[in-house]
């Protein structure tokens, strides 16, 4: 009688990966935030004629300005009116760039993109992150990009240079308020065809402000308005740390400028973070 052996089984395999126990929850939501970030930093290679036209479009304005209409403008104070335009065209660039996120949010909310993302095993906030950090880095090449400009046209600061880092770090911090303020905007409006409606609105703050005219020149009750205006705290706060014309005292607004070029944009995020946050979490509720 033949014997016949035995043997255990082979274990069945499966071609699916193991699933990697996650660390901690911090370094999955940097991980995450990171991959959306990669994201739309992918789009300017995709897709680098956009990205030179954000770049281009303030160097034209600035131009415009400087040489064009630059001859007929007086600056409060004495001056060459290159060096007083170039620090608030600086701060309409940061301003402007609220568009810019508005438009990438309710494009991605009308294509269905967000609910995809939602939908998926991932930091529900990373999205917002990605959004952020990416716009954050284009704001930075695009502040570069109008330093240089602004040197080839005759533009100087005139104060050390720790003075000039913190000018750009006011200006970086206006940009990351208009940032939340950009995100909160778009998750509201949802659709880009409705965002021109918004960017209406961008035109006229930045017109009512000091970074194309000194306030000297306006009537009383304008002046007041523009003295206060946010844009111009941070375009009258940059001047002073760059060295510039244009800094001309007489009202609170204007001899506080550096402290209101803080205090502005923190205000604007702790009113749009929030409400940001909230819209965002409310999608398809």
């Amino acid at each position: 009688m033949t014997s016949v052996n035995t043997l255990p089984a082979p274990e069945k395999r499966t071609s699916a990966a193991p699933v990697p126990v996650p660390g901690t929850a911090l370094g999955w939501w940097l991980a995450d935030s990171w991959t959306m970030t990669r994201r739309e930093l992918a789009r300017w290679v995709r897709r680098p004629g956009l990205a030179l036209l954000n770049v281009a479009f303030p160097v034209l304005m600035l131009l415009l300005f400087a040489l064009f209409i630059g001859g007929s403008m007086t600056v409060a104070g004495g001056g060459d009116y290159t060096e007083f335009l170039v620090p608030g065209m600086f701060v309409i660039t940061m301003a402007f760039g609220l568009e810019g996120t508005m438009t990438a949010i309710s494009r991605d909310l009308e294509r269905g993109v967000v609910d995809r993302f939602r939908s998926m095993p991932m930091a529900p906030s990373a999205l917002l992150v990605g959004r952020g950090v990416a716009d954050m880095l284009d704001s930075v090449v695009g502040l570069l990009v109008m330093i240089g400009a602004g040197f080839l046209i005759g533009w100087r600061w005139h104060g050390s240079l720790t003075a000039a880092l913190a000018a750009v770090a006011l200006l970086l911090l206006l940009r990351f308020a208009m940032l939340w303020c950009g995100i909160w905007l778009g998750l509201v409006v949802g659709r880009p065809e409705l965002v021109m409606a918004v960017q209406m609105l961008v035109w006229p703050v930045a017109f009512t402000s000091s970074a194309f005219a000194s306030t000297e020149a306006m009537p009383g009750w304008l002046r007041v308005v523009a003295e206060w205006n946010p844009l111009s705290a941070t375009a009258t706060a940059v001047r002073e740390l760059f060295g510039n014309p244009g800094v001309v005292g007489g009202s609170w607004p204007t001899e506080n400028a550096l402290l209101l070029a803080v205090l502005w944009p923190l205000l604007l995020l702790a009113v749009a973070c929030p409400m940001a946050a909230a819209r965002f979490r409310g999608l398809n509720r």
